[in-house]
């Protein structure tokens, strides 16, 4: 009988551009990929596909805080820049086979929005970062 594995991820590891935001980040989501190019030929009997340019998603939501060295100022540095470095790992910063690290590159964030407020409540930004390059770590 297969057995299911439950995971509780407490303590990720999420870096933008060689800064730390684990502390100021409650949500990540990673999707990594290639693009899919038609190869489809005459005496083909159904659509055939080969792998193309690799494709990266990357969702964070963050906590919003403002000053030098702070999630606003982190942000607005990356903002059309199309090389920010993200590095991203679910357990630690340990690469392992149960803990693999995700590094991308060259990534692109086209814009955010700096002021998110209601009364009352805490201030968060999510932001998308795509394109660029990703490497798989898991060497210890």
């Amino acid at each position: 009988m297969p057995t299911t594995k439950t995971v509780y991820l407490s303590n990720p590891t999420v870096l933008i551009g060689g800064v730390d935001v684990t502390q100021n980040t409650n949500a990540a989501s990673l999707e990594i990929g290639y693009d899919q190019l038609e190869s489809t030929s005459f005496g083909d009997t159904g659509h055939r596909f080969v792998s193309g340019l690799q494709m990266v998603n990357v969702t964070l939501t963050m906590f919003m805080n403002y000053g030098t060295g702070e999630i606003e100022a982190t942000l607005f540095d990356q903002v059309g820049d199309g090389t920010t470095t993200l590095v991203i790992s679910p357990s630690g910063s340990t690469e392992s086979a149960s803990n693999p690290e995700y590094t991308i590159t060259n990534a692109m964030l086209s814009s955010f929005t700096p002021i998110v407020t209601t009364v009352g409540e805490l201030s968060q930004v999510s932001v998308n970062y795509v394109g660029g390059t990703w490497v798989r770590d898991v060497t210890p």
